[in-house]
């Protein structure tokens, strides 16, 4: 598996609930229309008005995207996908719409997991003793 986790801030012309309308409903469909969609594509939105850690007037991203691809080569074709001409072009464009590419910042990253949600099939039960 491979992670990319991206770091994102909004135009500053954009309420919060106007970039999130925005992202989820018309840039995703755009780019899902482009190329098959990774494992998962989530988008986590800060809540500004709910920080529980100071400084969160420092913080200089509103969405961090996460995207998990089954290998090496699915990230590529993704990015193939995306990068091709004419369909670059159209993303970057739409992405001009929305974002603050000043503030635009993604990374690969290792995965370890401590704990995941339990499916019906993975639910784990003790034993009895004895």
């Amino acid at each position: 598996m491979l992670t990319l986790l991206a770091f994102l801030k909004r135009r500053a012309d954009l309420s919060p609930a106007a970039f999130r309308d925005y992202y989820d409903n018309h840039h995703v469909p755009l780019v899902l229309g482009f190329t098959a969609p990774p494992l998962v594509y989530k988008r986590n939105y800060l809540r500004r008005d709910d920080l529980l850690l100071d400084g969160g007037d420092k913080i200089q991203f509103d969405v961090v995207v996460e995207q998990v691809f089954s290998d090496r080569a699915a990230f590529e074709r993704w990015i193939g996908d995306l990068s091709a001409p004419g369909v670059g072009e159209q993303i970057k464009a739409d992405e001009a719409r929305f974002l603050d590419h000043a503030q635009y910042f993604a990374y690969l990253v290792d995965q370890d997991v401590t704990t995941e949600p339990a499916t019906p099939a993975k639910t784990w039960s003790r034993q009895p003793e004895g």
